[in-house]
């Protein structure tokens, strides 16, 4: 049997590389005779970067780049292994999880890190950027990206606004006469899962701000700020994207980066086409794939989905192995040919979190046993 080992990271307690490692150790103690391929995936969130280096052979790169609490620290980049393409998670840069709870402050928060982190490549001879977007802590609308590479903004009085803190509701001009003219050359690919519009009711502000830290009071005065800076950027890029979806995505930033001429995909299909996921089907008996929980949410784009979609087209079994099953799990039994949850007895979440990894492996060996007994999921 080939068996396609293809999971997204379960969120908090393993990576998607860690999980389709112990996917992978776990069946071949059963199957031993199988040829198992793992396919660490993403969705252009946390885990991007990892997934794609390690499935491309890429290699990674140290930087110390400005976090969104504005303290530089040390931060990784890549380089996929067409050793052409830029890769940059703005989790790892600019991420929600870099900032205690306590101190997140969307007010102040910035995304200079992720401009930073692009000047850096540019200056490396990158033209070509996968950049993923998910799991930011900021709502600037990519004002510190742009101030990175050179744009400035200035407030009613004339003052220009100090880059590397979020001062988007005081943006009352911007000249781009020191924008890095490299830009002009360079191709960005823009992973992402989020189909949000900048502003309005179901923008950056007023949907993912208040997981960031944007108290219900400041929605309002922050979006409308929002809207004025990005009719300031429109006018000078010559551009109408703000209400394209996905540019509210990652506080912002994604309306930062269509901007700059980015083209906003799927991120489960960009880290999908990057390492070669239809390629590594052909041939496959069997796809499991999983995420840290799986619901109806799982539908809207998220990894498991593409990749059973995918196996769908191939003709090809796929199992769903997540952390947990949430409300509307039912649905996804139209798409997969099973969908299972890695936790065997009655837990509380801590004690899921801390069993993440043995608990995916007796699930793991559980389903392999299932498979060796249970002939008929071999391809004929």
């Amino acid at each position: 049997m080939k068996i396609v080992m293809a999971p997204d990271s379960f969120k908090g307690t393993l990576s998607a590389v860690h999980a389709a490692s112990i996917m992978r150790n776990s069946f071949q103690k059963v199957l031993k005779d199988s040829e198992f391929i793992e396919l660490p995936m993403a969705d252009g969130g946390e885990g991007t970067l990892d997934a794609l280096l390690y499935a491309t052979k890429g290699k990674r790169l140290q930087l110390n780049l400005m976090r969104p609490d504005g303290v530089t620290a040390e931060a990784h980049t890549g380089v996929l292994g067409d050793e052409r393409t830029a890769v940059i998670e703005t989790a790892a840069i600019a991420g929600l999880n870099l900032i205690p709870k306590e101190k997140r402050n969307p007010i102040l928060a910035t995304s200079y890190g992720v401009g930073e982190a692009i000047k850096a490549m540019l200056d490396q001879g990158y033209r070509t950027f996968l950049i993923g977007l998910g799991g930011s802590a900021t709502n600037d609308g990519g004002m510190g990206m742009l101030q990175a590479l050179g744009a400035q903004f200035f407030n009613s009085s004339g003052t220009q606004l100090v880059p590397g803190v979020c001062s988007v509701i005081q943006a009352a001009k911007v000249t781009l006469a020191e924008l890095d003219v490299r830009l002009n050359d360079c191709t960005f690919i823009i992973a992402n899962d989020v189909q949000n519009p900048l502003c309005g009711p179901n923008g950056a502000t007023a949907v993912f701000g208040p997981q960031k830290g944007v108290t219900k009071d400041d929605i309002t005065t922050i979006d409308e700020g929002m809207n004025r800076y990005s009719t300031l950027l429109e006018k000078a890029f010559n551009v109408s994207v703000k209400e394209l979806p996905g540019a509210g995505a990652a506080g912002g930033l994604g309306f930062a980066l269509l901007c700059l001429g980015g083209k906003m995909k799927l991120g489960a299909h960009v880290v999908g086409q990057a390492v070669k996921l239809s390629e590594a089907l052909i041939g496959a008996d069997l796809v499991i794939t999983g995420e840290g929980q799986s619901d109806r949410q799982t539908l809207f784009g998220k990894v498991p989905f593409y990749i059973a979609e995918m196996a769908k087209e191939k003709g090809i079994p796929c199992i769903l192995l997540s952390g947990a099953l949430g409300d509307g799990w039912q649905e996804l039994l139209s798409y997969f040919d099973g969908c299972f949850s890695t936790v065997h007895k009655p837990e509380d979440l801590e004690e899921c979190l801390s069993r993440a990894e043995l608990n995916l492996h007796h699930q793991s060996l559980n389903l392999a046993n299932f498979i060796l007994k249970n002939k008929e999921w071999k391809r004929s």
